[in-house]
């Protein structure tokens, strides 16, 4: 049993951040199954650790939280909606222990990104790059911006200060 949640610990979170980030940079899609599988990880994680219900409801209550104010950045048109779910099924992970730390860096990656788009959308498109279709998807003006690419560097950025690293000794 305890190999399974350091299995989880170490692969389940990383490997489905790194895929959400890629699915979001070829597709500009995120797939429900990516935050179905970080919400069953969690619970899963979270009782075979034996962490507190208490704990697991103020995990709980940051995810709702953060669904909430996405879903009104989704209903406004300012993100996607599997950035929505992506960002509350992380911070279900994290809690409030470490979500405005996430939050900032998901902040400050996405402005920066959002700035190289602009320039990206701004210069002819390099003809080595055309016919690559989510190159071109990505080039043209009335795309969004990938915003799954910042939030999964976030919390891969935050993700080794968490509980459930620290208690592997790392």
């Amino acid at each position: 049993m305890i190999m399974v949640a350091d299995t989880i610990r170490l692969l389940l979170f990383p490997t489905v951040m790194a895929f959400a980030a890629s699915s979001d940079l070829l597709t500009m899609t995120i797939s429900n199954r990516v935050s179905l599988i970080l919400v069953g990880g969690f619970f899963t994680l979270a009782l075979i650790g034996g962490v507190p219900a208490a704990e697991i409801l103020m995990h709980v209550g940051a995810a709702a939280l953060i669904l909430a104010i996405t879903f009104l950045f989704f209903v406004r048109g300012w993100i996607g909606g599997g950035d929505a779910k992506l960002a509350a099924a992380t911070a279900l992970w994290f809690g409030f222990e470490h979500l405005i730390e996430y939050l900032l860096y998901a902040s400050l990656i996405g402005g920066a990104m959002t700035l190289l788009m602009i320039q990206f959308r701004l210069a002819p498109l390099p003809r080595f790059m055309a016919g690559i279709e989510w190159i071109e998807r990505l080039h043209h003006k009335d795309s969004g911006v990938p915003y799954g690419i910042a939030l999964a560097a976030a919390a891969l950025m935050v993700y080794p200060e968490t509980l459930w690293m620290k208690s592997l000794g790392m």
